[in-house]
């Protein structure tokens, strides 16, 4: 059942890839399109997504489990920047081109493949989890990775900090901590913007695949490498790190499927924004997330 449920989402995810790919074969799509989707989704519809999400979950989960998956979040993204830093160079030397490796490593596709398999693997209820996950995504990509992209922490990256995706994340940890139950109108709206940000972002990694070399994209080791890196070994290496701090099965799994996610889709959005050649960023994505079909139940089967 797990296997079946990863691979549909993961077809899922190629046919809307393949759509991009096809709109920029066939002239719908141009540089000039793909930069402005790619604004659109890191300054609105990326935010709305976490936004729905949280305003969706009010009252599913103790507060004191709630808390626990905050402080895990943090812990894992703290490992994952740390990891980035000494690994990125590694596999790219020019100074770009790594830090777009180190947005690789830390950033992972939770809402779109997250949030499914959770629910169908562990139930509807354990979805907050991920959206708590993705509360600290998007604070650490406003903020770190916006400040990354821009070569130092400079004035101008704090003022990047101030953002529509750091608004709505702290409006997002507000309306959980306190329960706030916001008007069906709001939630619909929100809820109907955010989930554009799936369709719309996998067409800009379909265009990007479009001007890429495939065959240089299916034979180049070193992403092979860094899949096995950030699919298997990065998961494996916390697990008994999770353990140590809740003996919840159920958290646990939730904490291993949202550790083995595949490359997100925003380090490409951000790297398009600045301009930067996202050809490996494209195809990590790619080569990530069809590896996932075997790696996911393979984590889930450790866990037991």
């Amino acid at each position: 059942m797990t296997l079946f449920t990863v691979f549909f989402q993961m077809l899922s995810l190629l046919i809307m890839i393949g759509a991009g790919f096809l709109a920029a074969r066939t002239g719908m799509m141009d540089d000039h399109t793909n930069s402005h989707i790619s604004r659109l989704i890191v300054n609105i519809f990326n935010p709305l997504l976490v936004f729905a999400s949280a305003a969706n979950s009010i009252g599913l989960i103790p507060m004191q489990k709630l808390v626990l998956v905050g402080l895990i979040a943090v812990g894992m993204f703290a490992v994952f920047i740390i990891v980035g830093m000494i690994l990125a160079p590694l596999f790219e030397r020019d100074s770009m081109q790594s830090r777009i490796y180190q947005l690789m490593f830390v950033f992972s596709n939770l809402g779109f493949i997250g949030i499914p398999v959770v629910s169908s693997i562990l139930g509807s209820q354990y979805v907050v989890y991920v959206t708590e996950f993705m509360l600290v995504y998007t604070v650490i990509f406003y903020t770190y990775g916006v400040a990354l992209m821009d070569g130092k922490f400079s004035p101008s990256s704090l003022k990047s900090m101030l953002n529509p995706g750091t608004f709505f994340s702290v409006a997002a940890l507000l309306i959980i901590l306190f329960e706030i139950r916001l008007p069906d109108f709001i939630r619909s709206a929100a809820t109907y913007l955010g989930n554009a940000t799936t369709p719309l972002a996998l067409i800009s990694v379909g265009f990007s695949l479009a001007n890429s070399d495939i065959r240089r994209i299916l034979t180049n080791g070193k992403l092979y490498i860094f899949s096995a890196v950030k699919l298997l070994i990065l998961p494996l290496l916390l697990l008994p790190l999770v353990r140590l701090v809740t003996d919840d099965a159920s958290l646990t799994a939730v904490c291993m499927v949202i550790f083995g996610m595949p490359v997100g889709n925003m380090p490409l959005m951000l790297g398009t924004q600045k301009g930067i050649d996202c050809t490996n960023c494209s195809a990590a994505i790619i080569l990530t997330t069809v590896l996932c079909v075997l790696t996911i139940p393979i984590l889930m089967a450790i866990v037991g």
